[in-house]
């Protein structure tokens, strides 16, 4: 397969040759808790829980404790910040930023067929439910700003073009100067020779050295990004649950997901401090757009061991993603001095990549996750519940397809071995209790979702605190819900031989709030 790489990763620390990496393995199979404002408000422990639409998502099985169909409808706001520096570079500055979105958080329909309590069949009856929830969030943006030296700056990973298996530089240089020649760009490497970086000088042996042209080397550069995500992940779901003399609650689910993914990223580097003879700017502009649809069942089960305590358990296959890449790259410079090449004085040079290759599809494979909650019912004044959630990332596989319009049989070998050695199994924590006033319910929670990282010097926990409040009136009711997310991320625009690439430290914080109006009937 000849997929070039020409999207630098948005998302951690490597820059693969090819566009599909470890990265996106662990963008699709990292969920956030959704659903209605009620569960969302009590830290999305409700897998023992029951009686809600979310457990179409979450445990079937609470589909089987409904004693009324009804229809839920959840509009949702969110509001997300981000301060991100450059951690590794003395003098960076701290930039705010945020992005905000409105969504459709979930809606969902449960039609209930129970039997009369004057039934003395074992099982008391059913519950058929549809149902939307939204359950990742890619809504995000961050920059940052720094002066840094030419040896840790883009023009020093022109200096090293990554090589394929079993390629020489000699390899590398036929390739970017036939793309030069037919000006048709496939890869990063090739943009820098197309816009006048590098030179490929040939040395006496034979052998193929990269420098940078004396009239544009530099000390040091102003370096700033700026990085926007959008989209979010959506499960649709149909699932039924039954009830076995209110005692034994099982069930199950069909969940088909779909993915829209952007990214953009402008990277910038000027020469402020005038350190070089010719060299002025430079506009790396790169793009993303994932678009993919993929299925998953679920099983699950809970049981009343005591009238007032409910254990639940559930397990969900992993999910078969068929995924859709689009990418685009755009290298701009400007020079102070013109450029002398080839008889010719050149002021400035645009290169971008050639759309028809830009486009990839292949598939995904997501891990298995695990489920296991406790809920006690404290009689008519509220409830207190817990889960616990087991996955292990470094499951998840990529894997070609000749099949698809725009794939090949390619195997990801690589790719999935990174997967392995990078990622491990995380336990995510949930837990919340509510309260009931008469008509009125007031709910807390809190959930922590585990490290996927194998080893790392960062820590990548997210951490989630819940609230919220409910009114129940005969057969309406009003719940709002309000989620307050931690999540720390650390990426590099590039990566380097020697490691000394920047790493930026993105620290941000995202409220959710979220309205659900129930009709019960």
């Amino acid at each position: 397969m000849k997929q070039y790489f020409v999207g630098l990763a948005l998302l951690g620390l490597a820059s693969p040759l090819f566009a599909q990496s470890e990265a996106d393995a662990l963008r699709y199979s990292r969920l956030q808790f959704g659903g209605t404002a009620r569960t969302q408000a009590i830290g999305g422990a409700n897998v023992a829980l029951g009686a809600d639409l979310n457990s179409l998502s979450s445990n079937p099985a609470g589909l089987g404790l409904y004693q009324r169909s009804e229809f839920t409808f959840s509009p949702g706001l969110g509001i997300g910040n981000s301060n991100a520096q450059v951690t590794n570079v003395q003098g960076s500055q701290v930039l705010p930023d945020g992005r905000n979105s409105v969504h459709l958080a979930n809606a969902g329909l449960a039609f209930v067929n129970r039997r009369p309590d004057s039934d003395n069949n074992a099982w008391r009856g059913g519950t058929l439910a549809f149902g939307f929830t939204r359950v990742n969030d890619f809504n995000a943006s961050f920059n940052y700003r720094s002066n840094i030296a030419d040896d840790r700056s883009l023009f020093q990973r022109f200096r090293e073009p990554r090589a394929g298996a079993g390629q020489t530089l000699a390899d590398v240089y036929d390739d970017v100067d036939q793309q030069f020649a037919d000006n048709q760009y496939a890869t990063l490497d090739g943009l820098a020779y197309g816009a006048y970086l590098v030179n490929y000088d040939r040395m006496p042996n034979g052998n193929y050295v990269v420098n940078t042209p004396s009239a544009l080397r530099r000390t040091v550069v102003r370096q700033e990004e700026t990085v926007l995500n959008t989209g979010s992940q959506t499960q649709f779901d149909v699932g039924y649950g039954g009830s076995y003399r209110d005692k034994l609650y099982i069930g199950g689910g069909l969940g088909i997901v779909t993915t829209r993914f952007n990214s953009t990223r402008e990277l910038r580097e000027t020469d402020e401090a005038g350190t070089s003879r010719s060299f002025g700017t430079l506009l790396l502009r790169d793009e993303v757009e994932t678009r993919g649809s993929g299925f998953n069942v679920r099983l699950g089960v809970i049981y009343r061991p005591l009238d007032w305590l409910r254990l639940g358990a559930s397990a969900q296959s992993p999910t078969a993603f068929q995924l859709d890449d689009t990418y685009e790259t755009s290298l701009d410079v400007t020079f102070k001095e013109p450029l002398r090449v080839d008889g010719q004085n050149i002021g400035s040079a645009s290169v971008s990549t050639d759309p028809d290759i830009g486009r990839y599809s292949y598939r995904l494979t997501t891990p298995w996750r695990l489920n296991t909650g406790a809920a006690a019912v404290i009689g008519k004044y509220g409830f207190i519940s817990a889960d616990v959630e087991l996955l292990d990332y470094s499951r998840a596989r990529l894997r070609g397809d000749s099949n698809l319009e725009f794939g090949s049989n390619y195997n990801f070998s690589a790719e999935n071995d990174a997967i392995g050695r990078q990622y491990r199994n995380a336990v995510n924590v949930r837990v919340g209790g509510e309260a009931r006033l008469d008509a009125f319910r007031l709910r807390l929670g809190y959930a922590n979702y585990g490290d996927p990282y194998r080893s790392s010097d960062f820590d990548r926990t997210q951490q989630f605190f819940t609230g919220g409040v409910g009114l129940r009136q005969k057969n309406l009711s009003l719940d709002l819900a309000a989620v307050y997310g931690l999540n720390d991320r650390y990426y590099s625009p590039y990566t380097l031989a020697d490691g000394s690439q920047p790493v930026v430290k993105v620290e941000g914080n995202r409220l959710n709030t979220t309205l659900t109006l129930g009709l019960q009937f």
